[in-house]
């Protein structure tokens, strides 16, 4: 059974002189351990196997592996009673968690992501338990006696302070993808925009969007917080780890918080930069086979993408470009003489495709 190392354990060996490379390849770090690893460029395991030369027969100290900052828990061990329930809340592993929220919360806040009291941050860190920000706060001032826990129903069991009302969205995602262990929510200016004006930006223009981001989500309008929104969001985490909410928001999931903000960055650049495109002549796409490669890419990497098994080669530039939503709203007090029941109006249906791509020229 391996060894769990907390970040003890770790300053214990270095006011020992031990070298932290001594710490077993297979052993289990706390979140604030794997921070110690990586401050020092340690690699678990190194120093009880032997190191190869690289190229030219030089030495080297390190074997170079990516940081993992999953929270893992084992299945079934989820604390039952209150005092179980405290220790896990203030353990120095979830605590770790919870400066590392604050630490998102404030990138948000300063990329200008979030305004007031805006967006919202959770971690899964249980099989029925979510640690998430509390609402009425801003985002760039948290700490983490801020940070609150809820079960997967929106209860809230642990934090002096009450959780974000939109948390049931994010709960709604990781019950329908297990794969979504934290998500963002936020309103970055561009992606918001496309998301006012109902509009998906278009895939193959650039490759890290398709490699880390994969086809962007668009969920129709529903109140903020509320259980159709939650429902209309959720069915779409499947197929897409950003997702526009119309007239609202971003909303991303990753495998952890940093993962979710990143995918929360990269959304808004993707926007910005197909929004400046437009005013200097409009994108130019690259071909439908080299989308491909590009999603395979994504899909060596663990990330889901549905492009390849449900579209045709010819519709993998096409599917998404451009792609416009619209909810028509007809009603007495409307002004808008849209049929509701009958026949399709050919002739509304071309005047309205025929102002769209002038206005997209």
């Amino acid at each position: 059974m391996s060894k769990l190392y907390t970040a003890k354990n770790l300053e214990a060996m270095i006011a020992q002189g031990q070298c932290l490379s001594t710490v077993p390849a297979n052993a289990k770090l706390t979140p604030m351990a794997r921070d110690i690893i990586r401050k020092h460029k340690a690699t678990p395991g190194a120093a009880s196997a032997p190191v190869a030369a690289a190229a030219g027969n030089s030495p080297r100290i390190h074997s170079p592996v990516l940081p993992n900052a999953v929270f893992d828990w084992t299945p079934g061990s989820d604390p039952k009673t209150a005092a179980e329930l405290e220790a896990f809340f203030y353990s120095p592993e979830v605590q770790a968690l919870k400066g590392r929220i604050c630490g998102i919360g404030e990138r948000i806040w300063n990329k200008g992501y979030v305004d007031g009291n805006g967006g919202n941050i959770t971690v899964r860190v249980g099989d029925n338990l979510v640690l998430c920000t509390p609402t009425l706060i801003s985002k760039g001032f948290m700490t983490p006696d801020d940070i609150c826990m809820v079960d997967l129903d929106g209860n809230q069991v642990a934090g002096t302070r009450p959780r974000t009302s939109e948390v049931n969205t994010h709960l709604a995602i990781m019950k329908n993808e297990p794969n979504a262990k934290s998500c963002v929510h936020a309103h970055p200016i561009y992606a918001t925009a496309f998301a006012v004006a109902g509009v998906t930006p278009p895939s193959c223009l650039i490759p890290e969007p398709e490699v880390f981001l994969g086809e962007i989500g668009f969920a129709s309008y529903q109140t903020p917080g509320s259980p159709e929104n939650a429902s209309e969001v959720a069915k779409l985490a499947k197929k897409h780890q950003s997702i526009l909410m119309q007239n609202h928001g971003v909303i991303c999931w990753g495998k952890d918080v940093e993962d979710a903000y990143w995918k929360m960055e990269n959304t808004d650049a993707f926007c910005h930069t197909v929004t400046i495109t437009m005013q200097i002549g409009g994108p130019k796409q690259y071909s439908p086979d080299k989308l491909k490669e590009l999603i395979e890419i994504r899909k060596k990497l663990g990330m889901p993408d549905h492009r390849l098994d449900e579209l045709k080669e010819c519709e993998l530039c096409d599917a998404a470009a451009y792609t416009v939503h619209t909810t028509p709203q007809p009603g007495a007090d409307c002004g808008c003489d849209l049929p509701t029941t009958g026949a399709v109006d050919e002739a509304l249906v071309q005047k309205i495709t025929d102002t769209i791509l002038k206005k997209l020229s």
